[in-house]
């Protein structure tokens, strides 16, 4: 098949080249036809412009005389297209030559009898006629112009002959074409023929595999979900249950706290009343040791405070149940883009909304949790000396509806494009507060609405989150 296709390829190429062939001898012919009629329209001119002045030395009537200059008028431009025309052949450069020459003495005496008979000598005209050459002249004219024709009928002869022969070459090209088809044709007819066996055969081994994978796909996902649910209330016990002791650790850091005041007033009085008895290990403990240790422990139980919580939220979300209903994602924008109006205009942010954004089928609380995430991350990272540009935008792909929301912050190295969702991880600077959880709750909540999310970002080009989502949220069943 594949030389079948090469050999069809070659002949269109060959039927293209003959095309060209009979296009140029087509033109070669038509040319030749041209110089026939020029020169006919020439030698047509030199014949009428004799038998007006014919007619004007024996009648004297100005009609004639009128006739003649229309004649006289035209015959430069008809020799001007002759010799354009001809001008590659250099016989016909020859004879047309001489053919001008002889023209040229012949209007000089035909100018001199008009010129006698406008004057009134009659007489003296016919005389110069009757002693003049132009007969002779005339025979010599016409002789140059059968040459010319002769000429032109030969190269006619040639070219009708050349064109026939790339008609017939182009045939022959057609038929070769047509019977390569033919064979190209019953060989991808075997070979689908073959391939269609096959693919029968395979189509049946696909259903039944098919049929077993959907099952445990099924029993997979069944598993997935109960042991994610199982994930989700360990989560939630496990950070339930921290909460305890760390409430005793910060119930009792704030005692700490609190002693320090009288510890330092009983320091000063010693130091006022026995200073020998103060030694310098004590005033240290008392004055900067106790103090630091007591500031680090409070700032270390604030921050498990806030992933505990962060944990606790992750593990609500995971239990909320999704309520699917119709939402236009641009609304939804609007509203966080009121929402935190000050913290834009604070900033100097630019919020914009690519509109028609497509609607979706899914759960409001979500998307809203999503977009806003993004939206004040992008207000967060900005690049410095950059007015900073927020874009919301989105497109419906294969029955797939992507959000996309671009900034042009400082972005995010390649490298660090999927530790950014993982849990209390963080990329770049860390000069803004946080601890890591909010992307990592987008990703949650998009493979919650059955959607993904990514980003394309580079260092100081902005970065552009995209969240690929169902247009339709479907239930799943996690009981079955």
């Amino acid at each position: 098949m594949a030389l079948g296709f090469l050999a069809l390829v070659a002949t269109g190429i060959a039927a293209g080249w003959a095309t060209g062939r009979n296009a140029d001898h087509t033109r070669w012919v038509n040319h030749t036809y041209e110089v026939e009629l020029s020169v006919s329209n020439a030698r047509r001119l030199i014949e009428q412009g004799e038998a007006s002045r014919r007619g004007y030395l024996l009648t004297g009537n100005t009609e004639y005389r009128d006739a003649y200059r229309r004649w006289a008028a035209a015959l430069p431009g008809a020799l001007e297209r002759l010799q354009r025309l001809t001008r590659d052949n250099p016989q016909q450069v020859a004879t047309l030559r001489i053919l001008r020459g002889e023209i040229a003495a012949l209007l000089v005496q035909r100018a001199r009898t008009i010129a006698l008979i406008d004057a009134g000598r009659i007489d003296a005209a016919t005389t110069l006629f009757r002693t003049e050459a132009s007969v002779r002249r005339l025979m010599t004219i016409r002789d140059a112009f059968e040459r010319m024709a002769t000429e032109e009928r030969r190269l006619l002869a040639e070219r009708d002959a050349a064109q026939q022969a790339s008609v017939r070459v182009f045939y022959v090209i057609l038929a070769v074409a047509a019977v390569l088809l033919v064979l190209v044709a019953l060989a991808s007819l075997l070979t689908v023929m073959r391939y269609t066996r096959d693919l029968a055969g395979s189509r049946d081994s696909l259903r039944d595999f098919n049929e077993r994978l959907e099952e445990t796909v099924h029993e997979r996902t069944a598993d997935l979900s109960r042991a994610n649910e199982e994930i989700q209330r360990f989560a939630y016990i496990v950070s339930h249950d921290l909460r305890s002791p760390l409430v005793n650790v910060m119930g009792f850091t704030a005692e700490l706290a609190a002693a320090t005041a009288p510890l330092g007033e009983l320091l000063d009085r010693a130091e006022a009343e026995c200073p020998h008895i103060v030694g310098e290990d004590a005033r240290l403990a008392v004055r900067e040791d106790l103090p630091e240790a007591v500031r680090f422990i409070r700032t270390s139980t604030q921050k498990m405070d806030r992933l505990i919580n962060a944990i606790l939220k992750l593990s609500r979300e995971g239990r909320r149940i999704i309520t699917p209903e119709p939402i236009d994602p641009a609304a939804v924008a609007d509203t966080i883009a009121g929402s935190i109006r000050h913290l834009l205009d604070d900033r100097g942010v630019t919020l914009t909304i690519g509109r028609p954004i497509p609607g979706v089928v899914t759960d409001r609380v979500a998307l809203e949790q999503i977009l806003s995430n993004l939206i004040e991350n992008a207000t967060k990272y900005l690049q410095p000396g950059r007015p900073g540009t927020i874009h919301v935008s989105g497109e419906e792909r294969r029955g797939r509806v992507i959000l996309s929301v671009a900034d042009n912050g400082r972005g995010i190295d390649p490298r660090d494009h999927q530790r950014i969702f993982d849990l209390f991880r963080r990329s770049g600077q860390q000069d803004q507060p946080g601890e890591g959880i909010g992307l990592a709750h987008v990703r949650a909540l998009a493979y919650r609405l059955g959607g993904t999310i990514d980003v394309d970002s580079e260092p100081g080009r902005g970065s552009t989150f995209r969240l690929n989502l169902p247009k339709t949220y479907e239930h799943q069943d996690s009981n079955a």
